[in-house]
């Protein structure tokens, strides 16, 4: 199947003309533990997740072998009930994966995910 893809908020800046009701709200979504999730990757993410279960789950990002050949997942974080997390931002270089989407994913549906694509 296919993952769940996410579409990025791009965060407003400092800007404070463009702050308006509801501008700076950012889309969670369930995550999908089947399928997993993925963003389309702008080399400046952020991933946010949100633990709204009673106990802790874990979160993983998935790298890619980076011009170095170095390598090194988010993996199995640990997001404890009620708790927020933020990854990244993520560059394109050990993050893309050659579809030119980020992975990542949670391992229970009590974890909502947002991407925030950084200006």
């Amino acid at each position: 199947m296919t993952k769940q893809a996410h579409t990025p908020f791009t965060a407003l800046g400092s800007k404070t003309n463009v702050y308006t009701a509801n501008a700076a709200d950012i889309t969670m979504l369930v995550a999908d533990v089947s399928n997993k999730e993925m963003v389309v990757a702008s080399g400046n993410d952020l991933v946010v997740a949100h633990n709204t279960g009673g106990s802790p789950y874990t979160i993983t990002v998935s790298s890619v072998v980076d011009p170095y050949g170095r390598t090194g997942d988010v993996a199995a974080y640990s997001l404890g009930a009620g708790e927020y997390a933020v990854f990244g931002p993520f560059a394109n270089d050990g993050w893309r994966q050659t579809d030119g989407k980020l992975y990542f994913e949670a391992s229970n549906a009590a974890v909502k995910f947002g991407v925030v694509k950084l200006p």
